[in-house]
């Protein structure tokens, strides 16, 4: 063997029962129960129902967390990319049709809106519109994994602790709960 791998070996040794002779020498720590506040019961189901509650119904989670204030905020995003999902698949359908009838030969060569178009034109338009139907609902859909996030995060950090008696209690395996 060479010097390296044994210092190496002997550092390691050295260190592990530096590490065991420390935690042997540690004192116990007494808790007394009473003086832990204890303002309400622990919950851990509570951000799963919220989440489920949201889940079934946006903004329904929100309303069990009493954070009324979230359900307009909930609603306006799914109803505006909704709203513009509806748009731009109406408007694709539209520009879809006219490029149909050009394709069949029964297109309108004097109709005042597709008229002027070319067909280059109308299948970018198509394009556009579709595209943007797509990205609307996959918005769609991103505020509503938002809205069930949002609804078991607050449920969570509705059951932390913010009293004013807070204190940092090192707990070791040697701690007393009386």
């Amino acid at each position: 063997m060479n010097s390296f791998f044994k210092i190496f070996l002997l550092l390691l040794t050295l260190g592990g029962y530096q590490n065991v002779v420390a935690q042997n020498n540690e004192q116990p720590i007494l808790i007394i129960k009473d003086t832990i506040p204890s303002n309400q019961a622990y919950n851990p189901l509570a951000p799963a129902k919220a989440a489920f509650y949201s889940a079934v119904l946006p903004g329904l989670g929100q309303a069990y967390n009493k954070k009324y204030w979230k359900i307009p905020i909930v609603y306006a995003g799914m109803a505006t990319s909704v709203y513009f999902a509806v748009t731009n698949n109406n408007k694709y359908k539209d520009f879809r049709d006219e490029y149909k009838r050009r394709l069949n030969g029964t297109a309108n060569p004097n109709d005042p809106y597709y008229g002027v178009i070319s067909d280059r034109r109308i299948i970018d338009a198509q394009r556009y519109h579709q595209r943007n139907r797509d990205l609307s609902i996959v918005i769609t859909g991103l505020i509503y994994i938002i809205n069930i996030v949002d609804a078991n995060v607050d449920a969570h950090l509705m059951q932390f602790n913010v009293d004013d008696n807070l204190s940092i209690t090192k707990l070791t395996k040697h701690t007393i709960l009386v």
